[in-house]
């Protein structure tokens, strides 16, 4: 197999320009309050990829800046793909602003592998755009060759020489080649920087030290051939269509028809135990006609990620390709493979489970509802509960800066390290205790905030510890303002029982108007 692969550097800056934004601007583009990508003259200036939005505008005040818009990146892309369409049978996209060409099947139609490379290069550029094409034997390979400056041609069987003198940063300045950045970070740790000194490296000894994301590393180093242009289709019947009831002619139908088709088809996968890496998307149009498209992705197409191909698509064919009302949408998975981690979500000591866990954590969002998987987060409070605040996975922090940064501006807060456990909560009554002092009258906390007597007993149902340190209390005076407003504090208590040989701490709680104690939480 010879493969072409067409990169268009600053793809989004290209695409700006085509929907009508004047290429002598000095353009970026910007997601989070970051430059995400910027044109060549903005990076002339001192712009550069990762700079806060303030900082660029310092070194670049005529800088223009416009926001991500992945919807237009993949609409404008599918007029060059459709050029490509003209001159290669098969055309696959990896993202919007690369593709993959079989060069060998396309120089035959055209005579000669040279010759279909000028051919696709004049396509892209009647289009008022550039692309740098790197040609080798394997997918991987021809995208490192893409992006070698102007690209470059490597000759067949000659792979692994053109890849030892690469540097190891290629592997994560390409997403497509799905490598981690943490382990190309580690493996230049160890004074790995070319791909070629990766390559050298054993099997056993990557697998070892990095797990399966090394190894997919060094299979890219090693040139090792995984997966081809146009694979054999999966034996089993996997395809899922829909016929909507009305003619799709809008995007917002569009979108709401993918999102639901990605589930669909994620269902049937996810029953055959099949990831999908391949996916055709096919539509009929009126008198019995249709229109299709190829998208690869060189990991694994997760939900998410195929209902947003499948959208950016029907989106460019509805909004720039004038095809008329969808009548069907199909999607057809056309290569899976079995995941290398079947069965298994975290494995200690292996790279990559962070991937495996949002695949995973994705799958049961689809199932049960985005605010059915939670996340912990620091929060600004006081107690233990009140310290741990709880957002949908994968959700922003809308405060704008981390809640953590706010705890230490609490006051009355248990000071660190917090307690390992939640007792049994403050309604339980097992979580009631007893103070005592020397005497055996009940500790409170008095008006001044100070405790009535030092502590000397603590019950709890009918263990009995003696007190042999103790820290506190903190007040809070919760809704000061309200006309019910309460007295709590907390207190951290250390006992040792007489039946064991190690002590105990917990944090205990005082609810104002009684000299009732209970355990929030317990030190382990």
């Amino acid at each position: 197999m010879r493969v072409a692969a067409l990169w268009f550097p600053d793809w989004p800056i290209q695409a700006a320009h085509l929907t009508g934004n004047d290429p002598l601007w000095v353009l970026a583009i910007v997601e989070s309050q970051r430059i995400r990508t910027c044109s060549s003259s903005a990076r002339g200036r001192g712009v550069s990829r990762g700079m806060r939005i303030r900082q660029a505008k310092a070194v670049c005040p005529e800088l223009v800046l416009l926001d991500h818009d992945p919807d237009r990146d993949a609409r404008v892309f599918e007029s060059i793909i459709a050029a490509l369409d003209e001159l290669a049978a098969l055309v696959e996209v990896l993202r919007p602003g690369l593709v993959i060409v079989d060069i060998r099947a396309a120089g035959k139609f055209h005579g000669s592998e040279d010759a279909a490379v000028e051919l696709l290069i004049d396509a892209v550029s009647h289009h008022g755009v550039y692309a740098c094409v790197g040609v080798a034997d394997e997918i991987p390979t021809a995208l490192i060759a893409a992006r070698t400056g102007i690209g470059k041609v490597v000759p067949e069987g000659c792979s692994a020489e053109f890849l030892a003198e690469q540097p190891l940063a290629l592997l994560t300045a390409e997403v497509s080649l799905h490598c981690e950045p943490e382990v190309v970070a580690n493996l230049q740790q160890l004074g790995i920087s070319t791909l070629g000194e990766l390559a050298a490296l054993s099997v056993t000894a990557v697998a070892t030290r990095f797990g399966c994301a090394g190894l997919a590393c060094h299979r890219i180093a090693r040139a090792e051939q995984h997966r081809r242009v146009a694979s054999r289709s999966p034996d089993l019947e996997l395809r899922v269509s829909v016929t909507p009831e009305d003619p799709i002619d809008r995007v917002d139908a569009a979108a709401f028809v993918a999102r639901h088709l990605a589930a669909l088809l994620h269902t049937r996968l996810e029953e055959a135990g099949l990831n999908c890496v391949r996916l055709r998307i096919h539509v009929k149009l009126a008198e019995d006609k249709g229109v299709e498209r190829i998208w690869r992705t060189t990991g694994v197409l997760s939900e998410s990620a195929t209902a947003d191909r499948v959208r950016w698509q029907l989106d460019s064919w509805l909004t720039l390709g004038g095809i008329g009302p969808i009548l069907a949408l199909t999607l057809d998975p056309l290569e899976t493979v079995i995941p290398e981690h079947a069965g298994q979500l975290w494995r200690a000591g292996e790279a990559g489970d962070a991937a495996l866990a949002d695949t995973a954590i994705g799958r049961a969002q689809s199932l049960l509802g985005v605010e059915a998987v939670l996340q912990p987060r620091l929060a600004g409070g006081r107690g233990v509960v009140e310290r741990i605040d709880f957002l949908a996975y994968g959700a922003d922090n809308q405060s704008g800066e981390p809640a953590a940064e706010g705890v230490k501006l609490v006051p009355g807060r248990v000071p660190s390290p917090l307690p390992a456990r939640l007792g049994p909560g403050y309604s339980h009554p097992a979580a009631r205790v007893r103070l005592l002092d020397a005497a055996g009258d009940d500790v409170s906390v008095q008006a001044e905030a100070l405790l009535s007597a030092f502590p000397h007993t603590l019950r709890w149902g009918r263990e009995r510890f003696q007190v042999t340190g103790w820290a506190g209390p903190w007040p809070v005076d919760l809704s000061w303002w309200a006309l019910e407003s309460s007295r709590v504090a907390r207190l951290q208590v250390v006992g040792q029982s007489a039946l064991e040989s190690h002590p105990r701490a917990w944090l205990l709680i005082w609810i104002g108007g009684g000299t009732s104690w209970r355990v929030e939480a317990i030190y382990d």
